[in-house]
């Protein structure tokens, strides 16, 4: 009996009955207002705020495997709270580092409703297609101007949806559009025209978002992904289903992108943005020299420099996040997430291919680990909600596997 069922066990059963449809409604609320984050704190820490206590009240717990995950990110955050004793004018700093280690709970959170109960995943990925189809319609509204007021859903001619930021805007969509591809790949067909429709919306999102670390998240997911479904269906005639609707998809993306490239504003915008190297990034204290310049910085900085202390010393912050690391959480910090980064991949790769309800959910998060580990080259993720959902989801299917080979053991389950 999980530590929620033993909690219910003392209520009657309409009450708790009650409770988990009570709860599993405001864990699907918390998952779907991650997509809506224009100012921070978002509602989303709000919100979770009271969940992850609620939770915790009617019995949750951190397993001892579960705990390890709350032993990095925790360290992550100490790093980060030392780092702000390097700073002159702590105006900002206390309240990063706050939403930093805030975040970095709802991730062990999501980690222990997971290994809780493994049907949460679902509701979980179902939230979050359904948040990326709502804000991708924004985003996608907007950048047309469909209707007075829409340019607010976007920024500098690039959709952004309910975001802050282009570039956290079209990454966010890329689970949900990796969820659906999925679904659509091995699910009837039947309803394979409802999440193809959604898939188009959510991809259009990541088109008009012109982020180029989302264009590239979003490619080596797509490829990986049938990658890992080749590998792990043995069976001739599926894997054929797969192939046949892979092009299929393929052929329709570039359809529509063809399309949506007749239009003047988006051709323009395209041809500038798909340059590998823009001319910010090469320039004299452009991204890369920031990089070279701050690395060498913070050879001599173990504490780092303190939260947004970097971006006042030169034109633009870190946009990486291993410098990110050292500047915000100090050598402790970077080493703590460096170890988290490879632990987490790790549990994922060794367990990916076992034949497990939760397997999909797995496989798609880790993809999205290693897609934003990658990005994170050219961008600061260390406050995207959804990357401390992939870390709880991957470290909570990974608890579960712990906890079925325990029930289980000698039975390894692996795809043959």
């Amino acid at each position: 009996m999980s530590a929620i069922e033993a909690a219910y066990s003392r209520v009657a059963q309409p009450q708790r009955a009650a409770l988990r449809l009570i709860g599993s409604a405001m864990v699907a609320f918390g998952v779907f207002l991650a997509g809506f984050v224009i100012n921070e704190p978002a509602p989303y820490e709000l919100w979770m705020a009271g969940l992850v206590g609620i939770w915790f009240i009617l019995g949750l717990r951190i397993s001892r495997f579960t705990a390890m995950l709350l032993t990095l990110l925790v360290t992550f955050n100490v790093g980060g709270m030392l780092s702000l004793t390097q700073m002159k004018d702590l105006t900002g700093g206390p309240m990063y580092v706050a939403v930093s280690t805030f975040l970095a709970l709802t991730s062990v959170f999501y980690a222990a409703i997971i290994e809780d109960s493994a049907k949460r995943l679902p509701l979980i990925f179902n939230a979050w297609v359904f948040a990326a189809v709502i804000t991708s319609l924004l985003g996608i509204l907007g950048y047309f101007h469909a209707f007075p007021g829409a340019e607010v859903f976007t920024l500098y001619d690039r959709a952004k949806g309910a975001f802050q930021d282009p570039n956290v805007f079209g990454p966010f969509l890329v689970v949900p559009s990796l969820y659906l591809i999925h679904g659509i790949l091995t699910r009837d067909l039947k309803t394979s025209p409802v999440r193809a429709a959604a898939l188009l919306i959510v991809a259009l999102g990541v088109f008009l978002s012109f982020s180029r670390a989302a264009w590239g998240l979003f490619l080596l997911g797509v490829v990986l992904l049938i990658f890992l479904m080749l590998l792990k269906e043995r069976s001739g005639a599926f894997r054929l289903r797969i192939l046949i609707l892979s092009l299929l998809a393929i052929v329709l993306m570039v359809a529509a992108l063809l399309i949506a490239l007749q239009l003047p504003q988006v051709a323009d915008l395209f041809s500038t943005r798909a340059q590998l190297v823009q001319e910010y990034d090469g320039e004299y204290l452009g991204r890369f020299d920031r990089h070279r310049i701050g690395f060498q910085m913070m050879m001599e900085r173990p504490l780092g420099l303190g939260p947004m202390v970097f971006g006042t010393i030169f034109p633009e912050d870190e946009h990486n996040i291993w410098l990110k690391t050292l500047t915000t959480y100090g050598w402790l910090g970077f080493v703590s997430y460096v170890s988290l980064l490879v632990w987490t991949l790790y549990l994922g790769f060794k367990n990916l291919l076992r034949n497990r309800p939760w397997q999909p959910y797995l496989m798609i998060a880790w993809i999205c680990v290693i897609g934003h580990a990658v990005i994170g080259n050219v961008i600061d993720i260390d406050h995207w909600r959804h990357v401390y959902l992939l870390f709880g989801i991957v470290w909570g299917c990974a608890a579960l596997e712990h906890r079925y080979r325990q029930n289980f053991p000698g039975h390894s389950g692996l795809t043959t």
